[in-house]
């Protein structure tokens, strides 16, 4: 049995709805309330856990309770689409990086939200327009719920890097001089990684930043040369910050959110510095919600409620966190001011004044397509990171 959304919800307006549009391509509320699985595989809870309770406390007869999971990006999307294929999907919402969001659309292990577009808020108007343009990258299979300028920027300790690298060959130069001291993580798992990965063409100066494959042969030999200099490349970007803090590493590959949200959390000494090398651009960067096939129509229902919940400008503000992906709201109208007391504290004592000229005069240009992204994770996989095992 099934209800009208406003009977079910007591007369409260759907959230983020039209009130008075038709509700022909949403799927009826059930009439009872459902228990919500949600997988992370990109740190994102740490901006929208709170958001998504506060679904919970408004609407509990929509939701009973939420159940978190945590897992790697690379392993995610083909662990649903076992599921699926087994005929017993047990995640209902997916919260992830360009990384799973693409491995997944090649896949195809995602729901098409296009049939329910035109009943949530629209997006054009909505959105930030750069993080409009990271939606395109969704192809309607997910929506944005948080944003960032991103890098690739470098992190470093001033007392052990005397002088920081200005440009591209003089990092190569450094890493020779300082072997070991330099350090990345696997792109396909990390978001400092990949932006690094996609930011070298501009820097470079690359003949085609979006063609990996035939149009990163600069980019390739760099990576290469660079890598004689490496130990290993960590699997996820948390092993980089703890490396750099415990004074294993010198210089790091980093991102405006995880050269703060470390710094807020102790794990990197609050004097670290960042820089950019001549010819930077920014890589945006984008986290989504995404529903796997073969999600029940009762809890698709919630689900696309609490997406639209999850757009309004109150719960985007608790986007800023403590800088993990700063700023982090997607859409217009998001001031620090409307974010937590915890938030505005940590941001204005361990925020950079200098991002705002960085994200000002400097281009930001789109991650890969998705297709373009997976080719880049393989080919980095085979030719750089197979070589450090």
């Amino acid at each position: 049995m099934t209800i009208d959304r406003r009977q079910f919800l007591g007369g409260l307006t759907v959230a983020g709805l039209v009130p008075g549009r038709a509700w022909a391509a949403l799927p009826p509320l059930p009439n009872h309330a459902v228990t919500l699985t949600i997988a992370d595989v990109a740190g994102n809870l740490a901006l929208t856990q709170k958001a998504i309770e506060g679904y919970r406390r408004a609407k509990p007869r929509a939701v009973s309770r939420f159940a978190f999971t945590k897992a790697p990006a690379p392993e995610l999307p083909a662990k649903i689409k076992a599921q699926q294929e087994a005929g017993r999907v047990d995640i209902d919402l997916v919260l992830t990086g360009t990384d799973a969001l693409s491995a997944g659309l090649d896949q195809g292990i995602w729901l098409d939200l296009k049939p329910y577009l035109a009943d949530l808020p629209n997006l054009a108007d909505l959105y930030l327009p750069q993080a409009y343009k990271m939606q395109a990258i969704a192809a309607d299979h997910g929506l944005v719920v948080s944003y960032y300028p991103s890098g690739p920027l470098l992190e470093y300790m001033p007392a052990r890097v005397k002088q920081m690298p200005k440009t591209a060959a003089d990092l190569l130069d450094w890493t020779k001089q300082n072997k070991n001291k330099f350090s990345y993580a696997r792109p396909s798992n990390s978001g400092p990684g990949r932006t690094w990965l996609m930011g070298l063409p501009y820097i470079l100066g690359d003949s085609d930043p979006h063609d990996p494959e035939h149009g990163w042969s600069k980019t390739w030999d760099y990576l290469k040369a660079l890598g004689e200099n490496v130990e290993y490349y960590p699997g996820g970007t948390s092993q980089t910050m703890k490396e750099l803090g415990e004074g294993t590493r010198d210089i790091i590959v980093s991102t405006t959110g995880w050269d703060i949200n470390p710094r807020v959390l102790g794990i990197v000494p609050k004097e670290a510095a960042v820089g950019a090398l001549d010819g930077f651009h920014w890589v945006t960067d984008a986290q989504y919600m995404v529903v796997p096939k073969g999600v029940g129509d009762d809890k698709l229902a919630v689900l696309l409620d609490l997406m639209a919940f999850m757009l309004e400008p109150k719960q985007q503000a608790y986007a800023y966190d403590q800088g993990y992906f700063y700023p982090g709201p997607a859409v217009k109208g998001v001031t620090l001011d409307m974010a937590p007391e915890e938030s505005q504290t940590a941001l204005k004592e361990f925020g950079r004044p200098d991002y705002d000229q960085l994200i000002a005069y400097h281009p930001l240009e789109v991650p890969l397509t998705a297709g373009s992204m997976v080719k880049a994770f393989a080919l980095w996989d085979q030719r750089i990171g197979a070589g450090k095992g």
